[in-house]
């Protein structure tokens, strides 16, 4: 096998990677003239698509990507028992998760139901009192108040107990999920999960998508069963499409892959949000200052973080609750509350993070980091997990520990090529856990704290040849080099119709250079902001968030003066001002000199 080539000759960066390129070569001097295939077409090409497929990649539909819903095992099932609550009138609640694929999924089930001309309640478990998953005396309960069928949301898929409780009480449970499943189901009188392990191979290919795509499903199954049994004929059918805005923001807020279907609902779904239909979401943009259409990073570092904060430090309910309002002024209110949440949970993981970040020099050589303390805040340990993740490359867990109890809530995060949540499980068959879960990337867990030191090294001793293996693989991938004259706006907007991007479809990743900097300092919580300039004229502004303490940061701070660099990020256009300029969100650097 020919190795790569490396790109610009760049074998190691000032981040210690290789640079390569991500599909061809595409070494742009001061523009895209000259190109084989345009643009465009070489990102999609580069990120797997068929010649064959273009068109339909271009712009994603849900023509061109929905599945037949009866694909999934127990769909058909579900469907009809819903539509059967529907036409009787039912009392029938959604339990839903806290974070936002749960808010999200919930309030689409509730919103359907509504269309339909039914009404549905809701359940969210505290995170706190409660914990994830559904908890089989509040399904005990739900039955008690009257609920005949109760639908679980982006949970359930391993609540083996809490279903046989509800089971054994006489209520229906239909289980919405995405989380990895054990080979032994619960007892649900259907469980919808595209990550069943006896799923057909065309369901599980859609093992990516959030919990709510799996709920959009589900609404095109419930919709079809009702149209076969004549409910439409005195009644107008749901528009489904007005639905797909909290896809939108369910699929990017949970991190699930931008690819395949997941493109199509991301891709409509946030035409719809554009429209302002949802009196909630649209309230909610304007909490986050957004004074244009949102795009998929707003889903997931503006409008996604709002709501979880009502999960994560406040009120479980606050997300469905807003998701759900057609009063304007309850939305508003709400949409405040949570982004004075928001606020608080930046806070509170700002010094969970810094005590977690103690731990890690006693862990340096080892292939996943555990770090644990107590009253750390539940609610923000995901993050935590997340930000540690980023900063070292390696698998993170964060637990807080409970005295109360003697066990640790945990929250992890991991990297590509090392599947998490398949450990987790692993290590919850084995009696290293209380409860355990997740998918490939993410990943939850309760343990005992007398186990910690146990299940720590078992972790890290399973995970230590895919770490290394992983570790091993890391370049930064390039699309595109060109010189600082080429980074213009217009070249922004044409990267941008390759998208939407996000996990699993990388938003393209540009070099620029060689140049010089002009300036570097700090800004902010540790961002290193730039001015650099080119030797063909052409002068730019990068931002490296949070790259202050990280080895690239203090080079670019300390170590540059004078020499040539190139600068490797995402091609941003920044909107201030009169006049759009392009700029660099830069993620990595290396000598050009």
């Amino acid at each position: 096998m020919v190795p790569m080539q490396a790109v610009l000759g760049v074998e190691r960066s000032l981040s210690g990677k290789a640079w390569r390129w991500r599909g061809g070569n595409m070494e742009l001097p001061g523009g895209a003239a000259g190109l084989e295939d345009d643009i465009v077409t070489q990102l999609l090409l580069s990120r797997g698509v068929p010649r064959e497929d273009l068109d339909l990649h271009r712009n994603p539909s849900l023509r061109g990507f929905l599945p037949d819903p009866s694909e999934f095992r127990d769909m058909d099932q579900a469907a009809q028992r819903i539509a059967e609550a529907i036409i009787s009138r039912e009392q029938v609640t959604i339990y839903g998760d806290y974070d936002v694929d749960g808010a999200t999924s919930a309030a689409l089930l509730i919103r359907l139901f509504r269309l339909l001309g039914h009404d549905a309640r809701h359940y969210i478990p505290d995170r706190l009192l409660e914990g994830y998953g559904p908890s089989g005396q509040a399904l005990v309960r739900l039955g008690e108040e009257g609920s005949s069928l109760v639908v679980t949301v982006d949970c359930g898929a391993m609540a083996h107990e809490a279903l046989g409780m509800a089971h054994d009480a006489g209520i229906d449970v239909i289980v919405v999920d995405h989380h990895k499943c054990a080979p032994d189901l619960p007892r649900a009188f259907a469980l919808v999960n595209p990550n069943r392990l006896d799923e057909n191979d065309l369901a599980a290919s859609h093992g990516h998508l959030a919990a709510v795509g799996v709920a959009f499903l589900l609404a095109v199954a419930v919709t079809r069963t009702l149209r076969m049994r004549g409910y439409f004929a005195d009644r107008k059918e749901p528009d489904l499409l007005g639905l797909l805005d909290l896809v939108a923001l369910g699929t990017v807020a949970d991190v699930a892959a931008i690819r395949g279907l997941n493109r199509a609902f991301v891709a409509q779904g946030l035409k719809i949000m554009a429209r302002r239909r949802n009196v909630g979401l649209s309230a909610l943009i304007d909490a986050s200052r957004l004074t244009r259409p949102p795009s998929c990073s707003d889903c997931g570092f503006a409008l996604g973080p709002r709501i979880n904060a009502g999960g994560r430090v406040g009120e479980a309910t606050l997300g469905v609750r807003l998701l759900t309002t057609e009063d304007p002024q309850e939305a508003q209110a709400i949409s405040a509350q949570l982004s004075r949440l928001n606020e608080e949970r930046r806070a509170i993981e700002a010094a969970v993070q810094e005590a977690a970040e103690e731990q890690l020099s006693a862990q340096h050589n080892r292939p996943v980091h555990v770090v644990s303390g107590r009253g750390w805040h539940p609610g923000v340990i995901g993050i935590v997990a997340g930000r540690i993740k980023e900063k070292t490359g390696k698998p993170s867990l964060v637990i807080a520990l409970d005295d109360e109890n003697g066990q640790g809530k945990g929250s992890g995060r991991s990297i590509a090529g090392v599947d998490l949540g398949a450990a987790i499980i692993g290590a919850r068959e084995k009696g290293l856990l209380v409860a355990g879960g997740g998918h490939a990337m993410a990943a939850g867990l309760t343990v005992a704290e007398e186990k910690l030191e146990e299940f720590s090294d078992w972790l890290n001793e399973r995970l230590a040849g895919p770490v290394a293996r992983a570790s091993a693989q890391q370049v930064t991938t390039l699309d595109l080099a060109l010189a600082p004259r080429g980074l213009t706006p217009e070249l922004v907007d044409t990267l941008e119709i390759a998208g939407p991007f996000g996990v699993g479809w990388p938003g393209p990743r540009v070099a620029v250079g060689p140049v010089h900097l002009i300036k570097a300092d700090v800004v902010g919580s540790g961002h290193v902001r730039i001015v650099a300039g080119g030797n063909d004229g052409g002068s730019f502004k990068a931002i490296g968030f949070r790259l202050e303490d990280t080895e690239l940061g203090q080079a670019l701070l300390h170590g540059a003066s004078g020499r040539k660099l190139w600068l490797a990020g995402r091609a941003k256009t920044d909107d201030w001002g009169n006049t759009p300029r392009a700029e660099l969100h830069l993620e990595d650097a290396a000598w050009a000199d």
